[in-house]
């Protein structure tokens, strides 16, 4: 009777730390501090639902947004990790960062055609999306983030000062 205590314990000590675990897994999406892992259903909710839309792009999300396609043993995705998230900081209110692996999420990464790692999608509040590939330089990110992502806002800020 002891031996089945003991191997009824140790069974649930091994069955609940899992249940956890996969819980975690299967949250929609999560946010760590100002840059928000996506995983496909967070994708078509906050960004573009491809299986209802299929025919033009239509962006879900209210801000414009970056994602970066990455994989945690990717050495240059990790260089570009902490720059990513100060912009995501220093823009906060004005765009989202996103991340979406693509060894979890390899539906969504063969929809946009990712082959290498790190690739960047940058989705402006109306317009086409445009991307880019490799280790970009903070300079490079600032510069799209001014130019192409927050110039609505700049247009906007012109026609009212005027």
């Amino acid at each position: 009777m002891k031996i089945f205590k003991y191997i009824l314990i140790f069974t649930v000590m091994l069955i609940l730390p899992a249940g956890i675990l996969a819980q975690t897994e299967n949250k929609k999406d999560t946010a760590t501090d100002t840059v928000i892992v996506l995983n496909k259903a967070g994708f078509l909710e906050k960004i573009y639902n491809y299986e209802k839309n299929t025919e033009a792009w239509v962006y879900e999300g209210n801000l414009p947004c970056i994602i970066d396609f990455y994989a945690d043993w990717c050495g240059p995705c990790k260089k570009v990790a902490p720059v990513l998230k100060e912009l995501a900081d220093e823009y906060k209110g004005q765009i989202i960062v996103y991340k979406i692996d693509v060894d979890k999420e390899k539906e969504l990464a063969g929809a946009f055609g990712i082959s290498s790692i790190p690739t960047f999608l940058f989705i402006p509040k109306k317009g086409t999306p445009q991307s880019a590939m490799g280790a970009l330089p903070r300079e490079s990110f600032v510069k799209v983030i001014k130019e192409f992502l927050l110039k609505e806002n700049e247009d906007t800020a012109q026609t009212t000062d005027k």
